[in-house]
This record gives C-alpha cells, structure tokens and sequence, in this order.
C-alpha cells in the first residue's frame, strides 16, 4: 500500500485528499509558494515545503515538483484537478522515478487531451459524437468549409482545451472568421498549441456527466451521473447527482456509454465522460476529464463511495472493492460553488480577508472549503473558496435543504456568489427541474435579485460574538 503522497495542489483540493491519507494511514506532504505560507492545506498536512516565491509557476513546475517527492521519501503523488493535473509530462516523470501517480496513464492522458484524438477514438467505440470536423484546422478557410457542410451554430474549439478556455461559439461565417484568430491565440496563450477544431453547436443543451473508475485488473464501473448544466460562459455554477432532466432508461444507457468509453481508452483510476443531452434528448459525447472532478463530493454524497480512496487504492495496484452490481445511489445531492466573486458586478472576483466565517452544518450537509477566519484569500489564483453540498431523499427536500445551509454559510470581507445561487433555487423553473446550459443568460434578473441579507437571527449571533470579542 502506498505510505506517503505528495499532494501537487493548493486550496480545497489539497485539503481534501489530506483528510483521505489521514483516513487511511498515509502521511500527507503539502507544497506551498510563499503566496500559500498561510494555506489551510499547509497547516492540515503532515509535512510542507515552500515551493519558491512564484504564486503560480511553483505548482507548474513538473520536474521540481517530482524532484520533491522523491527527495521527501513519497511513494505516489496526487495531481488534485486544474494546474499540472492533466498534463502528461507530469505522468510521465513520476513513471520514471518510480512514483506512483495517482491518476490515468500519461498515453491516456496525452490521447484524451487531444480533443480531435479523443473524438475519433469514441467514434471507433461507437458513442456517438457531435458532427464536426475530421482533425485539426489548417486555415481559416478550411474551417469556413467544414462549417457550411455541418450547419450554423458551430464551436469553434482549442483541442488542447478544457476548462471553458479557447472556446467560441459561431452564429454564422462573419462570426467564425472573427473568432478564429482569437481561438488560436487563446490555445497557444494556454495550452501551447495553436491547433484548433469545429463541431456543430448543440443550441441550448442539457450538460451531463458521467463519473467512472477502473482498476489495473479489467473492473470498469459508473458512479452515475452529475448534471451540469447551470454555468456562465462554460464554467459550473452547481452540479446535481442524480440528474432530475432523465429517467432511468436514459441513466442506464449514459452509464453504459460511459464505461464502453474507458474500456475503449484502456482507462485506470477516476475519469469523468462528458456528453450533451439535445433538445430531442439524443446524447452526445463532448471530453473525458483525466482527473479529479471539482463536482465529486455529489456522486460521494449520494452513493457513499469515497472516490479519492479509490483513487489511491487504485494507484497502488488493488483491486476495486465494488462490482457495478454493488453500486448504489439514494436520493439527491446538489453542491454550490462559493466563488469570491461580485454577483452584481459581472461576476468580478473579490479576493481580500475573510473577516468572519461560518460553516453550516446539519443533516445531510457538507462543506468543503479552504478559507478560515482571518484567512486572506490571495488574487494569484481561481475565486473558488468553498464548495458546499447537501444531500436528501427527495428533489423537494434537497431545495429545502439548500436554501436553509445557504443562509446557514457566511463567508464575510468579500463578495461572494452565496446570494446568486439562493436566486437560483428560488427559480420556478430550476424547481421544476427544466434547465439547460442557457440557464443563466436567461434569467439576468437573478443577479439584481442577488442581494444578501443574513436572518434576523443570524445577524443577531454575529452582533452577539462581536461585541463578546471587543468586550462590550
């Protein structure tokens, strides 16, 4: 069994997958820059380093970083999700200093990274893809041509991308022929390749997911699916496990495309299959996310399957501990991202001290979250701060259960999207369960509704502990 990790991550992630080693037995390392000296990762890890002065070039360096682990005695490294975790350098390096690494194989990383690649070996495997172009663009010409055979919309794709960047959607050729250079530019800038592709745009779809795991000795399963959908310009606002947009023959035939496709990559470890669900509820395959899902905590949450366990499980050789069989889900469960960032000033991140912090708590309730009070939560990196996730029976008591832990949390000293996401679950049409990607660019007035207000109740305690503490 693996003994020690180090954890190549920062923030929320990084003190997740503490908590796992600390559950198994496995001492923790942590890596900071100086930005990161007052981390909650650094303090709830076994062992940190300082990674140099660089906020953010520290946790790219590949060979530094590997470099480390081994000068520390670890036997396996976790890569968390963003940063160097789907980059199969990193892969690669740990192979060849015998570490393990918790996560697919560098080929598999390197062929599912590869957008065009990974949309032509599931065209092999038979799941069906959006129609698109056959490989990489050579022109913008060469893209104007695909796009009149395919249709109007079009995306016009990075295939190096991921994460919503080096993406723009295309109304007609005016559009496309703007967009490309810019489409270029963006992936070079980002993932270092100017290569980019077109597909044609699903207007308005429905975005689910499928979340797996595979072990080195032929077990593939599914842990169900996440639903998506509600996100700004291609970033997750909440995810919903199950998804309440599909019945059980739809869920059943999702979970079996989503294993065909790890089968069909020779996939090891946690691995995400994303599709797209059409108005005529026809599926059809987008990526597959080599790593950690920042939305794992739902499919935890409503299967009882503590996915960074397996991960490392997986990792060191063992074989999975459930046959699909075994696998079962009850209820629902729905986790908010808490971003420092102004609902009410287009969404503009708002980094600084955080002056007070309550976690909620509860039935069913689950925080995971990096911030402290007197925490300064630094500008170098994304806005996300905290996730929380609640978990019930039933759809309606789920959004119950939301609205009351989103009033219970208070994150103060900065702009937060706790008040968006109470507009959200106020929605009559989020209640219903009818939404898809458009969700949010149709309902601007949830933002102008965004206003927070704590209870009576609660601005009653915050009154109460300040005047404690100043000794009034």
């Amino acid at each position: 069994m693996i003994k020690k990790i180090l954890i190549a991550n920062r923030g929320e992630i990084a003190v997740r997958i503490v908590r796992a080693c600390a559950e198994m037995g496995i001492t923790s390392v942590a890596i900071y820059t100086d930005a990161d000296r007052h981390g909650l990762h650094v303090k709830k890890a076994d062992e940190s380093y300082n990674i140099g002065p660089d906020s953010v070039a520290g946790y790219l360096n590949a060979h530094r970083i590997v470099n480390l682990a081994a000068a520390t005695g670890c036997d396996a490294l976790h890569p968390g999700y963003g940063f160097l975790s789907e980059n199969p350098l990193l892969a690669d390096i740990c192979a060849r200093r015998g570490i393990q690494f918790i996560g697919p194989p560098a080929d598999v990383i390197r062929r599912m990274g590869d957008k065009v690649e990974a949309r032509r070996t599931m065209q092999e495997a038979g799941i069906p893809v959006t129609p698109g172009s056959d490989g990489s663009l050579a022109n913008v010409e060469e893209a104007v041509s695909c796009a009149s055979e395919i249709g109007y919309p079009v995306m016009l794709k990075a295939t190096s991308g991921g994460g919503g960047r080096g993406i723009r959607r295309c109304e007609n050729e005016k559009d496309l022929r703007r967009n490309f250079d810019r489409v270029v530019s963006e992936a070079t800038k980002a993932f270092g390749s100017a290569e980019v592709f077109v597909e044609k745009c699903i207007v308005n779809p429905r975005h689910i997911e499928v979340q797996i795991l595979a072990d080195h000795h032929g077990r593939v399963v599914h842990l169900f699916e996440r639903d998506c959908s509600i996100q700004r310009r291609h970033q997750k606002l909440v995810e919903i496990a199950p998804s309440p947009q599909l019945n059980e023959e739809q869920r059943k035939m999702l979970g079996k495309l989503a294993v065909r496709a790890a089968k069909a990559t020779r996939y090891r470890n946690a691995g995400t299959v994303e599709f797209l669900m059409d108005q005529d509820d026809s599926f059809y395959f987008m990526e597959m996310n080599t790593r950690l899902q920042v939305e794992h905590c739902v499919t935890e949450q409503i299967t009882g399957i503590d996915i960074v366990r397996e991960q490392i499980r997986i990792a060191a050789g063992l074989k999975m501990q459930y046959t699909q069989r075994d696998i079962k889900r009850r209820g629902y469960a729905m986790e908010f991202r808490i971003n420092a960032e102004d609902p009410r000033n287009d969404f503009l991140p708002s980094f600084g001290r955080i002056t007070r912090y309550f976690a909620p708590g509860g039935i069913g309730v689950r925080t995971d979250a990096a911030i402290y009070t007197g925490y300064e939560l630094p500008p170098h990196y994304d806005s996300l701060c905290a996730k929380l996730t609640v978990w019930a029976l039933t759809w309606d008591e789920l959004l119950e259960r939301g609205i009351r832990a989103l009033n219970d949390i208070g994150v103060y000293g900065v702009k937060t999207t706790i008040p968006y996401h109470l507009e959200i679950l106020k929605s009559a049409q989020f209640q219903a369960g009818h939404f898809d990607t458009s969700f949010v660019e149709m309902h601007p007035e949830l933002v102008e509704y965004s206003v927070r207000r704590p209870p009576r109740e609660l601005a009653a305690v915050i009154s109460a502990a300040v005047a404690a503490h100043m000794g009034m």
